[in-house]
């Protein structure tokens, strides 16, 4: 790896997820988490003072009867008001966002009530066997796939950038 720009600064990022039907979210989580040298947590697991010392945080699940998981927005919701941080939201789901009602956006007005910059969401698709699609085997089987992940790596990576920042390098091997 080069060497790094004096004026950049090292990013601390952790990426709370919510993966419980295929695993879709988790995969995805994992990608975004090597791209910032960050650990993936479920919302029971978030350290809140570890988290508030996170200078970007992602949080992420599938996408339930059109909202994100119920656990996720409940531990947004619990999150005391701090100092500005920044954060990022992602999900999975069988279907693209309907524009007359985002899934992110509930999650991204709580986050914004504690005092949470939104820096940006992503979403791609993943295999749904929620309700009507499970007795035909779901749609999007084998979602997400390869470009899928690659685009969520290549939106993460490019976060630290995007925020002024370089991310943390563990040591080799860690």
């Amino acid at each position: 790896m080069g060497a790094r720009n004096e004026r950049s600064i090292a990013v601390k990022a952790m990426i709370v997820c919510v993966s419980v039907s295929h695993g879709n979210t988790k995969k995805v989580a994992d990608v975004m988490g090597q791209a910032l040298d960050a650990p993936v947590v479920a919302p029971e697991d978030v350290d809140v003072a570890e988290l508030s010392t996170c200078d970007l945080v992602g949080f992420g699940s599938g996408v339930y009867s059109m909202a994100l998981h119920p656990r996720l927005l409940e531990l947004a919701a619990s999150l005391p008001k701090g100092e500005h941080r920044r954060a990022f939201v992602f999900a999975t789901s069988g279907f693209p966002e309907a524009p007359f009602r985002p899934f992110t956006r509930p999650l991204v007005r709580l986050l914004e009530r504690r005092n949470f910059e939104v820096v940006d969401t992503f979403s791609c698709r993943g295999w749904d066997t929620m309700a009507l699609f499970k007795p035909v085997g779901g749609v999007r089987k084998g979602r997400p796939h390869a470009a899928d992940l690659e685009a969520a790596r290549a939106f993460a990576a490019g976060l630290p950038t995007r925020i002024g920042a370089m991310p943390v390098r563990g040591p080799a091997g860690g």
